[in-house]
């Protein structure tokens, strides 16, 4: 009769165990993202983001960035966010600003203020801009999107996105495309190496 030894059962049980999860692992890759203008001009502070086909993701809760105001700018001037991110504005300088926004995506308004501001949740998918109702020359762009991999263009137009494999639609925005202007898209599908995708924009590069 042969007898039942626990240790090799479980030992036998862990190796299967093992197996199965390596079958079904889904290995890390990335997406290098260059996005030139019209011009083939490589473009800085572009949105560049992953969506997977059908699919949507807010971010957790609690997920908090801000946007400066210094100098009677606002820094950073491009902001890149997933939808279900709260953004402040802690205002920096000695002056009041009275920071506001018309855009579809999201309408908000803090009027005259320094120091800190209450956080704004920004849970819809698109492009706002932001002002400020008393320093005109004050703009800056935040960017929402529906998914968590997402970047923002270095100087020399590059970004780099780690996602799981799989097919994505990768885009690409900028704040000198005409107002209303889709992003740029391109289907890439992604394995556990790295893909590159090049992407042009109707945009003028900053001086």
């Amino acid at each position: 009769m042969t007898r039942h030894n626990p240790r090799t059962s479980r030992a036998r049980l862990g190796f299967a165990a093992g197996l199965v999860c390596a079958a079904g692992a889904t290995w890390a890759g990335s997406i290098s993202v260059h996005v030139t203008d019209a011009a083939g001009q490589p473009l800085a502070d572009a949105a560049v983001y992953a969506e997977a086909p059908g699919t949507a993701a807010s971010a957790k809760p609690g997920k908090k960035i801000e946007i400066e105001q210094k100098g009677r700018k606002f820094l950073p001037l491009v902001t890149v966010v997933q939808a279900g991110t709260n953004i402040s504005f802690p205002n920096n300088d000695t002056v009041r600003h009275h920071v506001y926004s018309f855009s579809p995506a999201k309408t908000f308004d803090i009027k005259l203020y320094s120091g800190e501001s209450n956080p704004i949740l920004f849970d819809k998918p698109g492009t706002v801009v932001i002002g400020c109702n008393i320093h005109d020359q004050m703009v800056a762009y935040i960017h929402v999107v529906p998914t968590p991999y997402f970047a923002k263009t270095d100087a020399n137009g590059n970004a780099r996105l780690e996602v799981p494999a799989g097919r994505y639609a990768v885009k690409a925005w900028h704040y000198g495309q005409p107002a209303n202007a889709a992003p740029a898209e391109l289907a890439v599908a992604a394995t556990d190496g790295d893909v590159p995708a090049a992407l042009k924009l109707n945009a003028k590069a900053a001086n």
